[in-house]
């Protein structure tokens, strides 16, 4: 526990530095007042929260102020605690047993870290005895196919492929079969990167995703979105797209440990009601980590 801990801790330090080191000072032992609340706003808007989520924050402490008589700062800290952990949905437990192969796609937007977030979570899910594999879908970068192999043959998983410029629906739907005929337990389909605001390149990862489904009915089991995090804010429109043109069903924070905009876990939760599933806290295959609300906001405020 001490080990996962100190890794949310040190993959939240540069979000903890920039964006809430302020709350420390901010919550010492001063008199409460307006500039307290002010500051306090100012803060959680910087990190990247959302301007909403600040003020129903602000108005929240005020209210538990009010009704409890604080008069100190540094008496908010727990309540700020409590308050911005009821804000993130525990994630769902994911489980995978019920379909064998179990489908997962990965969709995102160029250099989201989608490729190597298929590597990381094939590695997690071997360590738990499944036997998994990789689908280059990404067949229009080459250097994609090409790191996903590597990241296979590093990491002892098999990797399907196709040539270069292939047909991405080709790609998964031979992934499919293979994955049905070889007894996988989970297949984990990397996509190509795509601009959310490319009408044609969003129709494509639909067909991608009918394809799949007539590879295997009932397929993907699930669709999850790779944000990057240093994007902040700005990820919300990307995932709304995706979430509108398939059926996204879970988030993946990746780069979270290179992001001072950390806040922004708070905004997807509102904004999109999606549960939050991993997050990248590091570049080892082993950094990518079920998501923890309470070592998340821990991690923010630094609460040891």
């Amino acid at each position: 526990m001490a080990d996962i801990f100190s890794k949310w801790m040190d993959g939240l330090a540069r979000t903890r530095k920039v964006a809430f080191g302020r709350i420390a000072t901010l919550f010492g032992a001063t008199e409460i007042n307006e500039d307290t609340w002010d500051e306090l706003e100012a803060v959680l808007i910087q990190a990247d929260l959302g301007a909403e989520t600040a003020l129903s924050i602000v108005a929240r402490l005020q209210a538990v102020v009010n009704e409890k008589g604080l008069t100190r700062a540094d008496e908010l800290q727990a309540s700020l605690r409590e308050d911005l952990i009821h804000r993130i949905d525990p994630p769902p437990a994911v489980d995978l047993s019920q379909n064998k192969p179990a489908i997962i796609l990965l969709v995102g937007v160029n250099g989201s870290g989608k490729t190597t977030t298929a590597a990381k979570l094939g590695k997690l899910y071997s360590n738990q005895g499944k036997r998994v594999l990789l689908a280059a879908g990404d067949t229009y970068r080459a250097a994609a196919v090409e790191q996903l192999q590597v990241w296979g043959q590093r990491l002892n998983l098999p990797v399907i492929a196709g040539q270069p410029n292939a047909d991405p629906g080709s790609v998964a739907f031979d992934a499919v079969q293979a994955a049905a005929s070889r007894g996988i337990d989970i297949l984990l389909i990397d996509t190509a990167g795509r601009l959310h605001t490319r009408f044609n390149l969003m129709e494509e990862l639909k067909k991608v995703y009918r394809v799949v489904g007539k590879a295997m009915p009932g397929a993907p089991h699930a669709i999850w979105l790779v944000l990057d995090a240093t994007t902040g804010q700005n990820a919300l429109s990307q995932a709304r797209a995706f979430k509108e043109a398939v059926k996204v069903t879970g988030i993946i924070l990746a780069k979270l440990d290179s992001s001072a905009k950390g806040g922004m876990a708070f905004a997807i939760q509102k904004e999109l009601g999606l549960p939050i599933l991993f997050a990248g806290l590091g570049e080892k295959p082993e950094d990518l980590t079920p998501f923890d609300r309470e070592a998340f906001v821990d991690g923010i405020l630094q609460k040891k």
